[in-house]
């Protein structure tokens, strides 16, 4: 057995100090669990990540066509960006990713999941605020720093913990409908919007999609948490963009 706790990096960040931590609790299994922590904050674990598959997932199962281009907002140790990288329908990934240092966990291959996105040529790394990005005027920007006013197939976002409880106040604009408008202007055509929350369907961000888009669900995932020793749930908000 290995070290049971080891802090692998710390770094300021834009929004704090974000550190990487690795550490393996025996009574629930002999697995490294990789963990990110802002200032005193838990932002994410490798133990519980089904919600974060299952937004790919959920989302890319209903995405309409071939070679496909999505986005991913929020990198975090990778687990949606994998799984989106798993549909051979997906032609290109971008992920973009906020925090410098987490790139760079991933570009240095410090997490599990960095050398499965850095082998894949489809995925590329974009540094930069999604939702900034998400907003910008069509015409001089977007989520391709390469290509302004691009539209892509599927946008999959994971990165406050739900749209009421967010990582920096900032992001609250995001969540109106004017905004989530905006975004949408990035998306083709019946192209598929989704993203996580750590929360319940939250009513009023439903009825924000529902202004905007068309088969607005919001899907409940659940998964074994072994600390509470019953099970616990996150959700996927999906929608369509009309025609």
């Amino acid at each position: 057995m290995g070290l049971l706790f080891e802090q692998i990096d710390s770094q300021p960040s834009e929004i704090g100090e974000i550190t990487l931590r690795r550490r393996r609790i025996p009574a629930i299994g002999d697995r490294d669990i990789f963990e990110v922590k802002l200032g005193d904050e838990f932002l994410m674990s490798s133990m519980f990540v089904d919600a974060e598959v299952a937004l790919s997932d959920l989302g890319l199962n209903v995405c309409e066509g071939e070679n496909l281009s999505v986005v991913v907002g929020g990198l975090g140790l990778g687990y949606t960006a994998v799984a989106a990288l798993k549909h051979e329908r997906v032609g290109e990934l971008l992920i973009v990713e906020y925090l410098e240092p987490v790139i760079g966990w991933h570009q240095r291959e410090l997490v599990p999941l960095g050398g499965e996105i850095n082998a894949d040529a489809r995925s590329r790394y974009v540094h930069g605020s999604f939702f900034d990005l998400a907003v910008a005027e069509p015409e001089t920007g977007g989520f391709d720093p390469d290509q302004p006013g691009r539209q892509f197939d599927a946008i999959l976002l994971d990165i406050d913990h739900s749209p009421r409880a967010l990582l920096h106040d900032s992001n609250a604009s995001f969540y109106t409908t004017d905004n989530i408008r905006r975004m949408a202007r990035q998306l083709k055509p019946r192209g598929i919007f989704a993203m996580w929350s750590n929360e319940g369907e939250d009513p009023g961000f439903m009825a924000v999609l529902r202004e905007v888009f068309i088969d607005v669900e919001c899907h409940v995932v659940t998964f074994f948490n072994p600390f509470q020793n019953r099970e616990s749930f996150n959700t996927v908000y999906v929608a369509r963009k009309p025609d």
